[in-house]
């Protein structure tokens, strides 16, 4: 892995952030590290500007904090923060949902289809970063049809927050998504249960909060 590579120059405050965003999500640049502005612009090959406003991006979404004149680092993973991060995503994907069931395509099935096959293999072969790109992949052509641009904005702010525990979880041998909770999402949409559908979403992301508080007692799954 090595997202802190030289990008073109082209947008490159968005491709500093997305290196940047990368990296810490990844673990290439661990929780508590104190990253400094000259240091990766010179290793994306890029001026301090766009990095800075790749920091100020970042600070404003969770994943750096700063403190003026001092030091700008990466924040801890805290769980409070990645439960209430996956109770905002997983309401907008709900809302996604409930919009895009009644608009899905056979060719919007049949990519769900294939981006859960590639899910299934990568986490038969423990590959993690495979796995999250399939899940998100899968998830995307409901935010893509669903067409609300407020709730795709949002899910893209969050769901950074929720991959850095999620990737450090399957790291210490917990379980990757269930692919049988995207076969059964898939399904509902095929049939067009617009209910269904809603329902295994809230039950995907409540996995979620399962993954923050790995002790806590699991609700009774509903019929």
């Amino acid at each position: 892995m090595d997202a802190l590579r030289p990008v073109p120059r082209t947008l490159l405050r968005d491709r500093a952030y997305l290196a940047i965003r990368d990296a810490i999500v990844s673990g290439e640049i661990e929780a508590g590290a104190v990253v400094r502005d000259g240091e990766l612009a010179a290793r994306l090959g890029l001026s301090r500007a766009p990095v800075r406003d790749a920091f100020a991006r970042l600070v404003d979404e969770g994943l750096l904090e700063s403190k003026p004149q001092s030091y700008t680092r990466v924040t801890p993973v805290v769980a409070a923060d990645v439960r209430d991060a996956a109770a905002v995503v997983g309401a907008m994907h709900e809302l996604a949902v409930r919009t895009a069931v009644p608009r899905l395509s056979a060719a919007d099935l049949d990519g769900m289809r294939a981006a859960n096959e590639r899910f299934a293999e990568a986490v038969g072969a423990g590959d993690v970063d495979a796995a999250l790109r399939a899940d998100d992949a899968l998830h995307d052509v409901l935010v893509r049809v669903g067409g609300n641009r407020a709730a795709a904005a949002t899910v893209a702010r969050y769901t950074p927050l929720i991959r850095r525990l999620e990737r450090r979880r399957f790291g210490e041998g917990g379980n990757c998504r269930s692919a049988g909770l995207h076969e059964r999402l898939i399904a509902a949409c095929a049939d067009g249960d617009v209910t269904g559908a809603v329902r295994v979403t809230a039950e995907i992301w409540r996995g979620l909060v399962d993954l923050a508080y790995p002790d806590r007692p699991r609700p009774r799954e509903q019929p």
